[in-house]
């Protein structure tokens, strides 16, 4: 489906959502297709991805259900239900939506998906909607859970970066980002895809943006074709700029928190950003950019109605003096 037909007010009433469902769906994607974007995925890949296979060594029904749903192009649609309600439900809520498919419901989902007949293997059973249930609840426990509060920051700080976008350069801005072949076509006509489909009208429906913290994304849509959602991967900074810990030196010299802010300011940030980034509270973080202020350390300027903080060369530079010392330690073991 490569273009969507967008009118006024449902561009007007789209809206972000933070989903636990599509967090999960992606993570599960992500280990099944363990290529990292960028350090922090890597990192997550090689805790978790020997559990993950070694679960599905046990168990080979579902390790060729994941085979077969997530194909080169296309997601079995029955895997990526649509987001509704808030985020403390719709995990349950999107897994109770996927037991719920019919057997023969789920097949033809994932002949689509993997573009083939399927192997006995899965002709043959009729719990395949249960396996990947019990898949993404797994998945949920073992890998996302544990660091999820940790994610959710990321997603609303990349909910925020993208709001201010759209402000400050309309929607050409908000989408260009948001997926490789995705652009804003003007005259209502939003490219998702790089698909070759026909046009797809979505006026009156609603529109919803989906930011998840793996390099994944997807679009879906319920049968009743009442709300539309894409799933699309956080800012590569912001998506690993959690796992960035500050230099103990520095961390020494400025204190933990007050190092962390430094460090995550490689990139202009509001402290909004700053809040959901670090956990710390909004006074917190306003001490903190006060104190490196007044230290030449970092500089601020306004971008349309946000202030945003970014780091001065005074900044950069002490950063670099902790590496090449932190180089030099490492060197002289």
């Amino acid at each position: 489906m490569g273009i969507w037909q967008v009118d006024a007010d449902t561009l007007a009433g789209s809206r972000f959502v933070v989903s636990q469902l599509a967090e999960v769906t992606a993570s599960l994607k992500k280990l099944a297709e363990p290529r990292a974007a960028h350090p922090g995925e890597r990192a997550w890949l090689d805790t978790y991805l020997p559990a993950y296979r070694a679960r599905l060594a046990a168990d080979p029904v579902t390790a060729a259900l994941v085979g077969a749903a997530f194909g080169a192009s296309w997601i079995a649609d029955f895997v990526t239900p649509t987001p509704r309600g808030g985020p403390g439900l719709d995990l349950a809520d999107g897994l109770a939506r996927i037991r719920a498919t019919p057997p023969e419901a789920v097949r033809a989902d994932l002949v689509v998906a993997s573009g083939r007949p399927l192997p006995a293997t899965l002709t043959r059973a009729d719990d395949l909607a249960e396996r990947m249930a019990a898949l993404l609840e797994w998945t949920w426990r073992e890998t996302v859970r544990p660091d999820w509060d940790r994610r959710r920051r990321i997603v609303e700080a990349d909910v925020v970066a993208r709001t201010r976008e759209l402000a400050v350069g309309g929607w050409a801005a908000a989408f260009g980002g948001m997926r490789p072949a995705m652009r804003w076509l003007g005259e209502g006509r939003l490219r998702i895809n790089a698909h070759d489909h026909p046009p797809r009208d979505i006026s009156g429906a609603a529109l919803l943006f989906v930011p998840v913290t793996p390099h994944q994304g997807w679009v879906s849509w319920p049968e009743s074709a009442d709300r539309y959602a894409v799933v699309h991967p956080c800012a590569g900074a912001l998506a690993d700029a959690g796992r960035t810990a500050p230099p103990a030196g520095l961390a020494t010299l400025l204190g933990t928190a007050r190092a962390q802010v430094l460090v995550l300011l490689d990139r202009p940030l509001t402290t909004t950003q700053l809040v959901a980034l670090t956990g710390q509270g909004l006074g917190s973080v306003g001490r903190h950019l006060k104190v490196l202020l007044d230290a030449r350390l970092v500089r601020r300027r306004r971008a349309g109605r946000s202030v945003l903080y970014y780091r001065a060369p005074a900044g950069d530079a002490l950063l670099a003096a902790q590496e090449a010392g932190a180089q030099d330690a490492e060197g002289g073991r």
